[in-house]
């Protein structure tokens, strides 16, 4: 039986897969979902749920063109927006989600987009998670947003156990020291795509094999068969 890892030494392996994550990735701010303002990237987060960013970049140039600020949407007819939007999924929500959501920013917020957590959840379609890439992209606020990747991975290097992302959220903000917040989700993205894999992990050719449980079992495993 594999001994219990104390608080420091989780601590202590915390901080080198954070060092490994910015030698292999950096540490600078990127958001994927393409925006030039703070509405912009409201929407495009409020698009993205069960879609992939890219797909969500292909729709938003022409989707901004047509509806070039928050009034527009507010406006907009749904039937319409839902025809805009609708190769992204869930289409009849996010269109009625979208609508309102922008009726708030007009008339309470004056069309800009808050920057409160308490804000921002009060507005259609937008929850803890949406909330967190606005306050961290946009207003350098340290947030922890957990998508499928860091829910995934964090549960694999052992700094997550929960199943719901709120909670997981609050695991993790004990976890990470504050400045690495924002880049959490921006580096484990960069991993799950590229070597955690959700469906086929390359546990063998990943750079934090050696500091991940997950991995140390899986290479294991390898071993005895």
């Amino acid at each position: 039986m594999a001994k219990k890892e104390t608080k420091a030494e989780r601590q202590a392996r915390v901080i080198k897969v954070l060092e490994a994550l910015d030698r292999e990735y950096g540490r600078s701010y990127v958001c994927y979902l393409n925006h030039e303002n703070p509405w912009q990237l409201l929407i495009a987060v409020i698009l993205s749920a069960q879609c992939t960013d890219a797909r969500v970049n292909m729709v938003t140039p022409d989707l901004f063109r047509k509806y070039d600020s928050p009034k527009k949407f507010a406006q907009a007819d749904l039937k319409e927006l839902e025809k805009d939007i609708h190769s992204l999924g869930f289409y009849h929500m996010k269109a009625k989600n979208i609508i309102s959501c922008c009726q708030d920013l007009v008339e309470k917020y004056g069309g800009e987009v808050p920057r409160t957590m308490e804000e921002l959840t009060s507005l259609a379609g937008v929850g803890r998670k949406t909330a967190n890439v606005i306050r961290g992209n946009i207003y350098n606020e340290p947030s922890i947003v957990v998508d499928t990747h860091v829910k995934r991975i964090s549960r694999k290097l052992g700094f997550a156990r929960e199943e719901d992302p709120e909670k997981i959220e609050f695991e993790l903000m004990k976890v990470l020291p504050k400045d690495h917040w924002i880049l959490w989700n921006i580096q484990i993205i960069t991993l799950g795509r590229s070597i955690c894999v959700a469906r086929n992990p390359k546990c063998c050719q990943c750079f934090l094999q050696t500091l991940c449980p997950s991995a140390q079992a899986q290479l294991s495993k390898k071993k005895e068969a």
